[in-house]
Order: structure tokens, then sequence, then C-alpha cells
């Protein structure tokens, strides 16, 4: 099968019911997807397809044929995506280890929503967990983010 991952054509020959993470991670080595819990609850592992933000975990490749995939390193390759910069500015992270899903999703809720109020960020987000409880500045993050998007 064909798909896009960030802008470049890939071919995928193996199990059509294996994860696309798996597929990132282990034939792509684009390791910036985090493995989290293995059933989409987390969001470590968030990417976008067709422009929308789905779990890697949970989608088989089958889903993803024809498809355009964007993982975190195809964001912006020069780490300057509005929602990258307002993560850098807001000093988000602590361990990191769920950022990369966090700016996935922060950033396909922005590109659909560019005045996405306090309600719909909570919403949008409250399927990214952070087991450091960075919540407050990655919401800090995203409004400074909806500013430049």
């Amino acid at each position: 099968m064909q798909l896009k991952v960030n802008k470049q054509s890939r071919t995928f020959e193996g199990d059509p019911q294996m994860p696309l993470l798996w597929f990132l991670r282990d034939e792509l080595a684009l390791t910036g997807t985090k493995f989290g819990c293995g059933v989409g609850l987390c969001g470590a592992c968030t990417v976008h397809v067709d422009g929308k933000a789905v779990r890697a975990c949970a989608i088989s490749m089958s889903d993803t044929a024809g498809k355009s995939v964007t993982t975190i390193e195809g964001l912006s390759p020069d780490g300057n995506h509005p929602v990258q910069k307002a993560w850098r500015a807001e000093n988000v992270p602590q361990c990191g280890y769920c950022q990369p899903g966090q700016i996935m999703q922060a950033a396909a809720l922005l590109a659909e929503n560019k005045k996405a109020s306090d309600a719909e960020i909570q919403e949008t987000m409250a399927g990214n967990i952070c087991r450091c409880g960075c919540y407050q500045r990655i919401f800090a993050a995203i409004k400074v983010a909806a500013k430049e998007v």
C-alpha cells in the first residue's frame, strides 16, 4: 500500500492490521511519536492523518492507505510551527514524553479552529495525558499559539 509520511511517498508491504505507530517508529525511525498505552487512550502517539489528530497505536496500516500522515518530525522541519514556538515560550515540558502527542493534538485543533474557546481547548486536549501535570502550561501555550496560526 502507498501513503505519504511527512510529505514523502512511502510503501508498506506488511501486515495491514499492524498499527501505524510501529511503522513510523520501527520501519521509518520516526521516534518522536511515542508509545504510551497502546489502546489510544493517553495521546502520546498522536499524529495527523489527512490533517486530523489520530492515535497511531489505534489505527491500522490498512486505514492509512492513500492518506497523508504527519508526525511531530514533519509538523515543521525546523521546529518553528506556532505551537512548537509557544511550547518553548511557555516552557511547557517537564519530562517531555507526552509532548509530541500534546503538540500534534493542539496543532490539529488550531488548524481546524483558530479561535477555540477555553472549553473547546479543554475538551480537545482532555484525551492527552501528561503524567507530570503540565496542563496549565499546555493550555497557556495553546492560547499563545492561537494568536500566531
